[in-house]
């Protein structure tokens, strides 16, 4: 376990996956009580088109390292995340036709791009299921500014975020410009998701938004009980996620979910217990 604070890049991968365990369940909250929950799925395979780009690039055009995929994937994600918005709008009456939408045109932008660059190559397996040895300390002070502005964003928008979550009607009567707050709301998953694929992959990153807050659903007994239960899970299974990878030699991304699920496995257990 020395090896975490011996060595340079487990220290990264912790401490990047320590803030991770945060942002994203707080996050996610708000994503799954405003039905939005395969709007980080969505980001992740345009984040992944993001990256591909990036690599592809590089290889035919830069030298390596010209271009950090982590912030080509970003604005990649950034740009995903405004048209899903922008779609919302257009078809008023199925707004949920812009998440497919999105998710699908990521994914088909995804595979042109693998298939030109001649297939995957270790680089871009590292983004698809995480990797402990590829956080760096670029990565690593990234993802901190933007974790501090999402906790900035929550804290000052919380009343706001918390009415457009339940009753939206009732909060733009009450004179908040939801439309604004909307594309602030789908920036900071559109960060958050391309923050996180560095620790647990593109292909899962959907989960840290989702599971822990599942999990907490079922124990929790109002909203902001649900936000800290959501945290504690989400820490709990990213933390001795990041450890059992390095000692097995397991994929971070999969280890990861697998032990969200558990923790929704247990709750729910619990729960049906307690019922009893």
């Amino acid at each position: 376990m020395m090896d975490f604070f011996q060595y340079d890049f487990l220290r990264n991968t912790l401490l990047t996956g320590m803030i991770i365990g945060i942002m994203a369940p707080l996050l996610g909250v708000f994503v799954v009580f405003r039905r939005l929950s395969l709007i980080s799925d969505a980001l992740s395979h345009v984040t992944l088109s993001g990256v591909a780009a990036s690599l592809l690039l590089e290889k035919y055009f830069f030298s390596s390292g010209f271009m950090s995929p982590l912030f080509m994937g970003m604005t990649f994600s950034v740009a995903g995340a405004f048209l899903i918005e922008k779609l919302r709008s257009v078809y008023r009456h199925y707004q949920e036709l812009a998440i497919p939408i999105i998710l699908s045109g990521g994914m088909g932008l995804g595979v042109i791009l693998i298939s030109l660059a001649n297939g995957f190559n270790t680089d871009l397996f590292s983004f698809l299921f995480g990797s402990v040895s590829a956080v760096s300390g670029q990565d690593l002070m990234t993802v901190v500014i933007i974790a501090i502005f999402v906790v900035i964003s929550i804290i000052v928008l919380y009343k706001e975020l918390f009415l457009l979550s339940f009753d939206e009607e009732y909060a733009v009567a009450s004179g908040i410009n939801a439309k604004w707050i909307h594309y602030l709301f789908i920036l900071l998953v559109a960060l958050v998701v391309s923050v996180s694929m560095r620790v647990v992959g593109v292909l899962l990153v959907s989960s840290l938004m989702t599971l822990p807050v599942a999990a907490s659903i079922r124990i929790s007994k109002g909203f902001k009980q649900t936000i800290i239960y959501s945290i504690i899970f989400g820490e709990l299974s990213v933390v001795a996620g990041i450890f059992l990878s390095y000692f097995l030699n397991l994929a971070p991304g999969g280890t990861i979910v697998i032990l969200q699920i558990l923790i929704l496995i247990l709750t729910l257990g619990w729960k049906k217990l307690r019922t009893r």
